[in-house]
Parts: C-alpha cells; sequence; structure tokens
C-alpha cells in the first residue's frame, strides 16, 4: 500500500480535528456531533471522485470554515436531519448483518 497523498493527509486531519471538536462539547449533544461529522464526510466523500483535485480542496476549505464555526464554545447543539438519522440506522443494520 501507498503512503497517503498531501490531498488525503489533509483530509484525515480535517476529519480527525472534527472529531477533537465532538469531545469539546456538552456529552448530551456528542452523539449528536459526532453522526454530523461521520454523515457530512461520507456525503461528500461519496459525492465527489477521488481524481477531482480542485473539487476535493474545495470540500476541505469549506469542511474547515464548518468545522471553525462548530469549534465555537457558544454552539453547544446541532441539528440531525432525518436523513442522517436513517443513513445511520441503515449503517447499523447493514453492520449488525455483516459481524
Amino acid at each position: 500500500m501507498s503512503a497517503p497523498s498531501g490531498l488525503q493527509k489533509e483530509v484525515l486531519a480535517l476529519y480527525r480535528r472534527a472529531l477533537r471538536m465532538v469531545r469539546t462539547k456538552p456529552p448530551h449533544t456528542q452523539d449528536k456531533f459526532s453522526l454530523l461529522v461521520r454523515y457530512m464526510f461520507h456525503v461528500q466523500a461519496s459525492a465527489v471522485s477521488p481524481r477531482k483535485v480542485s473539487a476535493i480542496e474545495h470540500l476541505l476549505r469549506r469542511g474547515r470554515r464548518q468545522i471553525e464555526l462548530y469549534e465555537n464554545p457558544s454552539i453547544r447543539d446541532c441539528h440531525i436531519s432525518q436523513d442522517m438519522r436513517d443513513w445511520e440506522q441503515s449503517r447499523r443494520k447493514y453492520h449488525s448483518q455483516t459481524s
């Protein structure tokens, strides 16, 4: 397996930053923030080809701005849409069937 590219490292660093942000939120909302992060990364990753470098760079810039907003201590909760809940349920169902 080859070493990750610079762009892959940036995406992983942004994901780690987002997960660290989740831990700064109140305990009763951390599950919601965690779902938000996982869902947004999944949706964005599946929406763009790995070969479209400019699109990935754009998503990285947009993602950084979003994370900066959520890192604000005054942001204590987030909205979880029904699509996000459905995605989580299907993911759990799939993982329980493959285990």
